[in-house]
């Protein structure tokens, strides 16, 4: 019997060094993509909307070719936006090469440890008498390129919002704040958040009037998410059969009940990591013990969001969880003078404060927050100030 387990053991353990090495060696490109910053101009004629991204080869000796990079723009607002007219412009600004006067995107190296850059402008026109601005208020940039090298072709797809208006910050004087359970509330709205926010300008721009000794700042675990990147398209995933195999396993309404939202935690925590966990916590699941799955898999498995998971235009991707949420909350409390914290709230009533400042009330914050006054739709209000009474 003993000699059975040992051997059972030791393949189990070689299963995961031979998924774990598979997985490490499985096709990937270096290449980094990231834009920014972006402007904004208005005319009568219409918006025009222009910027740069940078593709970064962080790889000390490969060579990575980008033959193909073509921009897909959606706007998104709260009218009919079907007779505004869209066109896109990419410009090569590679360090070594002049600009093509044709636009032609011409196939580039990136080499090893070097980056490269492109101008994009995107231009938004209506016809005469529609009033454009009130129509639109966000662009969303998606990306798509290919690279090609050591590692095959492959199609990469990365998207950005960029904010065509924002709304003025609440009236301090008129607030409406809600009232709780010893506690007073005040659900804050701010623009529709994207990889070119930065956390701190958002929480100071919107809230920065508003607070007062003692209160607590909290923002949405997936807004927080999404500033930091944290969110990517499904076709750039190519799901194993682990991922087809144990998606199916888990309720339908699980973000790890496709292969691709699988997929996405096998590629942040590791095959071997996964598959342990599934096979410990099935084992203690038949023993009465429920959840450790997600304890040994890795923060990110509670914390994903599949596609139809959150607000347009992140429906389209899978959201991961914050980076560092604890940091995050400690530096902002300590940078904004209040205290702030990280949450994940659902219109059940259930409240998870995934990381808070010192000093912050959990019993409050739970109280505050059982109500879910952020909602869970398009409301655009990722803030909350909670204060007690």
């Amino acid at each position: 019997m003993f000699n059975f387990l040992l051997l059972a053991a030791l393949l189990l353990g070689l299963s995961l060094l031979w998924l774990e090495l598979r997985h490490r060696l499985r096709p990937a490109s270096p290449l980094q993509l990231k834009a920014g910053p972006f402007h904004v101009e208005s005319s009568p004629q219409g918006i025009t909307v222009t910027g740069e991204i940078t593709i970064t080869n962080p790889h000390r000796r490969m060579e990575v070719f980008v033959p193909e990079i073509n921009l897909n723009p959606t706007l998104l607002g709260n009218g009919d936006l079907r007779n505004l007219e869209v066109k896109t412009q990419i410009v090569a600004l590679h360090p070594d090469e002049d600009s093509r006067p044709d636009h032609y995107w011409a196939a580039y190296i990136v080499k090893g440890r070097k980056n490269t850059r492109a101008s994009l402008e995107i231009s938004i026109t209506a016809a005469p008498g529609i009033a454009i601005k009130k129509l639109i208020d966000t662009l969303w940039i998606e990306v798509v390129w290919v690279n090609y090298g050591p590692f095959g072709r492959l199609h990469r797809r990365d998207g950005f919002l960029v904010p065509l208006r924002k709304p003025e910050p609440i009236n301090a004087n008129t607030a409406a704040w809600r009232q709780g359970d010893r506690c007073q509330v005040l659900p804050i709205g701010t623009h529709l958040l994207g990889v070119l926010d930065e956390p701190q300008e958002v929480l100071r721009r919107y809230a920065g009037h508003l607070w007062q000794s003692g209160d607590v700042l909290t923002i949405g675990e997936t807004p927080l998410a999404v500033m930091q990147g944290q969110y990517l398209h499904p076709a750039t995933l190519e799901p194993s059969a682990l991922a087809r195999l144990l998606c199916r396993v888990f309720h339908p309404t699980s973000s790890l009940a496709t292969a691709c939202g699988m997929q996405s935690l096998i590629d942040r925590e590791g095959p071997a990591r996964i598959l342990g966990a599934w096979l410990i916590g099935t084992g203690l699941k038949v023993l009465g013990f429920k959840g450790w799955f997600y304890r040994l898999a890795g923060d990110q498995a509670r914390l994903i969001d599949d596609i139809t998971g959150t607000t347009p235009p992140y429906d389209q991707t899978l959201v991961m969880g914050p980076q560092e949420p604890g940091h995050f909350c400690q530096h902002m409390a300590e940078a904004l003078g209040v205290a702030v914290a990280v949450v994940d709230v659902n219109d059940l009533g259930r409240v998870k404060v995934l990381a808070a400042s010192q000093g912050c009330d959990g019993a409050l914050l739970e109280r505050a927050l059982r109500p879910n006054p952020a909602g869970n739709a398009n409301e655009r209000t990722p803030l909350v100030l909670v204060r007690g009474t």
